[in-house]
């Protein structure tokens, strides 16, 4: 049997915040304490379905960002279409 980690350092991931907020992010590193996260998107409800904005509008979405791990109360690797969602976005790549 074939035994497949849920997810590991270069994944898209996604975040479930104890805020209720719900991140996809590049995966950078990790440790007990933090997350390091590059170009983290915030999931958002539009008409057309699930849209991903900017985490935050104030800084470089091209910046690492450090999450405290006391602040997540959920992860796992993305779903496959809203990874290829999330790339198209941060790279201008269409896949």
């Amino acid at each position: 049997m074939l035994i497949e980690a849920p997810y590991k350092v270069g994944d898209n991931v996604s975040f479930k915040l104890n805020s209720g907020e719900e991140i996809v992010a590049r995966l950078e590193s990790e440790d007990a304490k933090s997350y390091t996260l590059k170009k983290p998107m915030v999931l958002i409800a539009q008409q057309q379905g699930l849209g991903l904005a900017p985490f935050m509008f104030s800084v470089s979405p091209e910046g690492k960002f450090v999450l405290n791990s006391t602040a997540v109360s959920c992860l796992a690797k993305t779903e496959e279409q809203i990874s290829k969602q999330y790339t198209e976005k941060t790279t201008g790549l269409a896949l």
